[in-house]
C-alpha cells in the first residue's frame, strides 16, 4: 500500500524465503521502497553482526524483490491471477500510498485501506472513499484521539521557531526521512518566503531524506494535489530555498558545526534512536540555548520518548547526555487520519450500501476497539476487532466468522 518500512519491510524476507510471484505497487511507492529497503539492508546487517546472527535479508534479496515488481496506477483494474483483480485508490497518507480493493471471480470484494492520510495535506490529494467492498479492513492508529487543526499546527510551528531563533541557539529537528521531512521543508520554505521567520541557515543532514525529497520532486507534478502542482509550476521546487544546505557526505555533515549563530538541523532518525541526529543531540542538548523540536510519534523506550517525558539525561550511542536544551513537543504532524477523519472514511464506505463489515486493524487494541464502537454507535455499521487466528468468510450476502 505504501513505502513505509512497516509496510514493505518484510517483502525481501518473503523473497529470501522463496517467494517469486509478482509484487504490485504504484510507481512512486516503487521508487521510495527501493530507497527504504536498501537503507534497511545496511541497518539489518549492522544489527546482525552486533548480535552474532544472520540478517533477515541481503542486498541480493532486495535486487530480486525489485525484479518482481510491477507498477500499477490509481483507478486501474488489474487481473493479478485468474479470477482475481485489484484496484488501487489514492489514500492520501504519503506519496504513492494506496488502498487496495480485491475482487474475486464471483464479484466478492475485500478492501484494505493501508494507512489513511491526515487530510487535508498541503501536498497530497485527500483520500478517496472505498464504497464498493463487501468487507473493509481499515487502519485505526488514531482511532481514539484527534489531531489539532492544520492551521493551528502550522501557527504553532512558526511561533515556536520564532522563539527558538530568538534564543540564539541551534534548533534540532529529528524527523522521519519519508513525508515528515518534506512537510517540514515545505512549511519552512513558506515561512521564509512570507518573511515570517529570519533567514537563518537550514541543514538537511540525512542522505536518505535528501534522496526521498528528490523522489517527491520527481513525482510531484503527477501525484500532488492540483494546488501544489500549480505551486511547483510557478516556483520550480517547493522544498528548496536559498539558505538550505543538503549534506550528503560525512565531511559536509561535520562542517555544519563551524556555522555559528542560530541554525536549523533536520536529520534522522525521527525517534533519535540512530542516524546523524544522535551526533547533533550529543553536541547540542547540553546547551541551554538549544531547542529540540519533536514533530513525530516517539515510541516507548526510544530516546525521543524519554526526552518528551522530561528526562534530565538520555543515552545516545552509549553515552549519557545531559539535557539542558528546551524540548518542544509539537502535535498534529502525523500522516495518519485522526479519530474523526477515520469515522468519515468509514461513513463514506458505508454510504455505498454494500459494506457489511468493517474490521478495525493496524492500531493499538484500545484504539481499534474505540473506533469499532464509534462506527457502530454513530454510523450503525457492523464493526469488528478481529483476533489473531480467526477466519472470516466474505460473500456478497454476508461476512461471517467460521473459525
Amino acid at each position: 500500500t505504501h513505502a513505509h518500512l512497516d509496510h514493505v519491510g518484510r517483502i525481501p524476507k518473503l523473497v529470501h524465503d522463496g517467494f517469486r510471484g509478482k509484487i504490485y505497487m504504484t510507481p512512486p511507492t516503487k521508487d521510495l521502497a527501493e530507497l527504504i529497503l536498501r537503507d534497511s539492508v545496511g541497518i539489518l546487517g549492522q544489527e546482525a553482526s552486533r548480535r552474532g546472527t544472520l540478517p533477515l535479508y541481503s542486498e541480493q534479496d532486495v535486487d530480486t524483490t525489485f525484479s518482481l515488481i510491477e507498477t500499477l496506477e490509481y483507478r486501474t483494474s488489474k487481473e493479478v491471477a485468474p479470477g482475481l483483480s485489484v484496484y488501487l485508490r489514492n489514500v492520501g497518507h504519503i506519496l504513492g500510498s494506496a488502498s487496495v480493493r480485491i475482487t474475486d471471480e464471483e464479484g466478492v470484494t475485500l478492501a484494505l485501506t493501508g494507512d489513511i492520510g491526515n487530510s487535508p495535506s498541503p501536498l497530497l490529494p485527500d483520500w478517496e472513499p472505498v464504497p464498493d467492498a463487501d468487507a473493509l479492513v481499515m487502519e485505526s492508529v488514531y482511532g481514539d484521539r484527534n489531531h489539532p487543526e492544520r492551521d493551528d499546527r502550522v501557527t504553532q510551528l512558526r511561533d515556536t521557531l520564532k522563539r527558538a531563533i530568538a534564543r540564539g541557539g541551534t534548533i534540532l529537528i529529528p524527523a522521519f526521512s519519508l513525508e515528515r521531512t518534506q512537510l517540514m521543508l515545505y512549511e519552512l520554505s513558506n515561512f521564509f518566503e512570507a518573511g515570517e521567520l529570519p533567514k537563518i541557515p537550514v541543514f538537511l543532514d540525512s542522505p536518505l531524506a535528501i534522496h526521498v525529497t528528490e523522489i517527491y520532486e520527481k513525482w510531484g507534478m503527477t501525484y500532488f494535489k492540483s494546488e501544489t502542482e500549480d505551486e511547483m509550476k510557478r516556483e520550480g521546487s517547493i522544498f528548496n530555498f536559498p539558505f538550505l544546505t543538503k549534506t550528503l557526505s560525512r565531511a559536509e555533515s561535520l562542517a555544519i558545526e563551524q556555522v555559528r549563530g542560530p541554525k536549523i538541523i533536520i536529520a534522522g532518525a525521527g525517534m533519535s534512536h540512530g542516524g546523524r541526529i544522535g551526533h547533533w543531540e550529543t553536541r547540542y542538548l547540553p546547551d541551554p540555548a538549544t531547542t529540540l523540536f519533536i514533530v513525530g510519534y516517539q515510541a516507548p523506550g526510544t530516546p525521543g520518548r524519554r526526552m518528551v517525558e522530561g528526562a534530565s539525561s538520555v543515552r545516545l550511542a552509549g553515552n549519557e547526555v545531559k539535557i539542558r536544551a528546551k524540548v518542544e513537543n509539537l502535535h498534529g504532524w502525523s500522516a495518519h487520519a485522526d479519530r474523526d477523519e477515520l469515522l468519515k472514511f468509514a461513513e463514506a464506505a458505508l454510504a455505498g450500501k454494500r459494506t457489511k463489515t468493517i474490521f478495525t486493524a493496524i492500531g493499538e487494541p484500545a484504539a481499534e476497539r474505540f473506533l469499532a464502537q464509534r462506527i457502530h454507535d454513530y454510523l450503525g455499521g457492523n464493526a469488528v476487532v478481529p483476533e489473531l487466528g480467526e477466519t472470516w468468510e466474505i460473500t456478497k450476502d454476508s461476512v461471517m466468522k467460521i473459525k
